[in-house]
């Protein structure tokens, strides 16, 4: 496997923990609703990997993430449409 898809899979692998750490045990969408600085870092979290997920699909097509197309919109909207966000759309992602 070429070394920037491994890159990229471990940011993704990151990512996930950094947000499965950022909630911790205790999953509340109203404490997640509550919190902006909560929110936006779940944001970036999943820029980080829609953004890996599409480099991967530039680097080789032919690898396959479950969701990959479904996470690459996700950060096209986090990024380009920040203002049309639903939390319960990105609470469903991160608690399923």
């Amino acid at each position: 496997m070429n070394n920037d898809i491994r890159k990229f899979l471990f940011d993704i692998h990151v990512s996930i923990e950094s947000i499965e750490n950022y909630l911790g045990n205790k999953r509340d969408f109203k404490v997640y609703l509550e919190n902006k600085m909560l929110r936006r870092a779940v944001e970036r979290e999943l820029e980080i990997i829609g953004e890996a997920m599409n480099c991967i699909n530039k680097l080789d097509g032919a690898v396959t993430i479950s969701g990959m197309k479904q996470f690459i919109g996700l950060r096209n909207r986090v990024i380009h449409g920040y203002d049309k966000i639903d939390d319960e759309i990105v609470w469903g992602i991160i608690v399923s």
